[in-house]
């Protein structure tokens, strides 16, 4: 998109080998709630703070640093190594989506940070979804005439609380945790003395893996139903404005098996498969039919202020890309 760009860099191999593509995002969230200057990174013991310093400009580094190591290395690999440091991942995943259908690659690692002890097999997919309400309008002094679309919301967000609390809440996936659940936005109304005809609630709701948007969207149907017949002349709707399917690592196996080679050499043990509760462009990427996995390094307070990552996690994540790339492209 204008402005909006994926950086490509590629290490050719001396032939005959596989394509590994190790994919992290360089876009940002916003920075409008810090108090301190988010730009301009700041090292603290072995931490480095700023906006992005772990999501994921710390991946972006870890990523290029691996690449310039391989680059000089005196054993050129056989196969060839792809960096992309795609865009809009915080965004729709304009960057990654472009990249599919432009790379060709045997297997891909998408850079997150997290934990290296950890490797993501899994994770949630989500969707983001508009519920319309729409009453009558009417004037304030003649309640006999109006239907309250911001009284229908309010009825409704009442049965999606109790869902989440009873559904979600006591009932976490083993692997990817409590399914993700919660409010972001809404609008509605025209005026203090007019009754609203109109106001639209937006969620962000996730999928496990084997379940899809449609299975969500399925039962929030039946939700508004039971708000519709409490409210006569109500009228819902639901509107999908996002849909992404959850990861789930296949095919992968070969590519787990010189991480763990590379991960019992470099960092003295093998990592942890696990999953997690957020989404990433792995789901792209597998999705698009590239067994991928997902890793990073330590880091905190993401989409926040005083995010960080930790310094020496990022050249854990270096050692173990090098060492790992080398055995799956030798």
């Amino acid at each position: 998109a204008p402005g909006r760009i994926n950086l490509i860099a590629t290490l050719k191999g001396s032939g005959g080998g596989p394509t590994l593509c190790v994919n992290a995002h360089a876009d940002t969230v916003g920075f409008a709630g810090w108090v301190d200057e988010a730009l301009v990174p700041r090292l603290d013991g072995d931490r480095l703070y700023g906006l992005g310093a772990a999501d994921d400009k710390g991946c972006c580094a870890a990523a290029l640093l691996a690449l310039r190591q391989l680059a000089t290395s005196a054993a050129p690999l056989r196969g060839e190594l792809g960096v992309a440091c795609v865009a809009d991942e915080e965004g729709v995943s304009l960057g990654s989506e472009h990249l599919v259908t432009h790379l060709k690659a045997d297997a891909c690692v998408v850079l997150e940070a997290d934990e290296l002890p950890k490797v993501v097999v899994e994770h949630q997919g989500f969707g983001w979804i508009d519920l319309v309400f729409r009453g009558k309008a009417a004037h304030g002094s003649a309640p006999d005439t109006g239907v309250d679309a911001i009284v229908g919301l309010a009825e409704a967000l009442t049965r999606l609380h109790r869902w989440d609390e009873e559904r979600w809440v006591p009932h976490p996936d083993p692997l990817n945790g409590r399914t993700v659940f919660h409010t972001g936005t809404v609008q509605g109304g025209t005026d203090y003395a007019t009754y609203p005809s109109l106001c639209t609630l937006g969620i962000e709701i996730g999928t496990q893996p084997g379940e899809t948007l449609a299975d969500r969207v399925a039962e929030l149907e039946a939700i508004l139903a039971d708000t519709r017949a409490v409210l006569p002349g109500l009228e819902t709707e639901v509107v999908v404005r996002l849909d992404r399917d959850p990861f789930k690592a296949e095919g992968h196996e070969a590519l787990l098996d010189c991480f763990q080679t590379a991960a019992r050499a470099t960092l003295g043990h093998e990592l942890v498969p696990v999953g997690m509760n957020a989404w990433t462009d792995a789901a792209l990427m597998q999705q698009a039919g590239i067994p991928t996995l997902l890793l990073g390094p330590l880091g905190g307070n993401f989409h926040a202020p005083g995010e960080w990552v930790s310094i020496p996690e990022v050249i854990d994540t270096v050692n173990l890309l090098v060492a790992a790339t080398e055995e799956y492209l030798r």
